[in-house]
């Protein structure tokens, strides 16, 4: 039975620091244990130009802690505006690494997105001539449509006319939740990729519905039925390179979490590492933990893959980590599995 696993530092494809107080308290969490995240632009304002996106590294670097060895890839907010030439020019000084695709009303301070997708066409045969990514948040806003069938319809309705229309262009689905999500980015070819979160491998609807809400659970996309988690579990530790790690740890506090119309978001920053060993360890795959942690998402970004190590060691003891992290803005709940996980990063 193996006790002790090392792999490469591990890198967060789809990461939330928010800004101010906020991200001051969450940054830590995540350097920690990963060298690199690409870091979403959904703030208030969003960061949409590349002024925007070198103001915004820049408050990161500011508030690293002093021990830190982390790289904040930075993003830019998809508009009906966007200047594809400014996108580009902030692509190949290596500013960004990625452009995010907000369906305008599908998430977390997605005003600002994207409502005629005809008008970004300009903006995405730019990308493709040029290899940026489009990281998208995949789920159609349509109030017609159940909420539990948002991916798959975006799949049919948005993705696959875009990608149609674009060759060439480099998708990452971000957070998939369903069994069609994984299906269609194993039929994409190597111009298409795929992230999984941590809590979507842990939980399904139930978690959030069954005998009483609860808030902590709840994210966008929401956690679908349990074949749908199956089928993300089997995805994430087949070590094949389309799928990486995306924690989408996304911190709000908890007056806003529990509340009448609570956020979306589950913040996973704090314990991703050892549950996905415990996950792993489960699906008898801790031979590709690395390769999904710390591999396929850098290959595919093109980045050169991290030669400092993370060591995690299964103990008799499981893992206790914070139930909160204390912020300015109030305490953001740590993600409980609602299961004792005997792995631990070795620090």
């Amino acid at each position: 039975m193996v006790s002790e696993i090392t792999l490469r530092r591990p890198d967060d494809m789809h990461l939330h620091l928010r800004d101010g107080a906020m991200m001051r308290a969450v940054l830590p969490e995540t350097t920690r244990h990963f060298a690199r995240a690409i870091v979403m632009p959904n703030l208030v304002p969003p960061v949409v130009t590349s002024r925007d996106a070198s103001a915004y590294r820049d408050r990161i670097l500011a508030e690293l802690p002093a021990d830190a060895a982390f790289e904040p890839l930075m993003t830019l907010y998809l508009t009906e505006a966007t200047d594809p030439a400014d996108l580009v020019a902030a692509h190949e000084s290596g500013l960004i690494k990625a452009v995010k695709l907000y369906p305008a009303g599908a998430t977390t301070n997605s005003q600002s997105g994207v409502r005629d997708f005809e008008k970004i066409r300009a903006v995405l045969d730019a990308m493709a001539e040029t290899g940026v990514p489009l990281c998208v948040h995949g789920e159609v806003t349509d109030p017609s449509v159940d909420i539990f069938d948002r991916e798959a319809a975006f799949i049919d309705r948005v993705l696959d006319p875009i990608r149609r229309a674009t060759p060439g262009l480099r998708v990452v689905m971000e957070h998939v939740t369903t069994k069609d999500g994984v299906d269609y980015a194993r039929s994409g070819g190597p111009d298409l990729a795929a992230t999984i979160t941590t809590h979507h491998l842990v939980i399904n609807r139930n978690h959030i519905l069954a005998g009483g809400i609860r808030p902590h659970y709840y994210c966008l996309p929401v956690a679908k039925r349990e074949k749908h988690r199956l089928a993300l579990r089997a995805a994430a530790t087949s070590g094949e390179a389309r799928f990486f790690l995306g924690t989408d740890s996304a911190p709000h506090p908890d007056h806003l979490k529990e509340h009448a119309c609570g956020c979306a978001g589950c913040f996973t920053a704090t314990n991703t590492m050892p549950l996905l060993a415990h996950i792993f360890e489960e699906e008898t795959a801790l031979d590709r933990l690395e390769a999904f942690a710390s591999i396929n998402g850098a290959t595919f970004y093109g980045l050169p893959l991290n030669e400092a190590r993370l060591t995690l060691k299964k103990r008799d003891a499981a893992m206790v980590w914070p139930e909160k992290i204390g912020t300015e803005a109030g305490p953001v709940t740590v993600f409980d599995p609602g299961f004792p996980v005997f792995w631990h990063v070795s620090e």
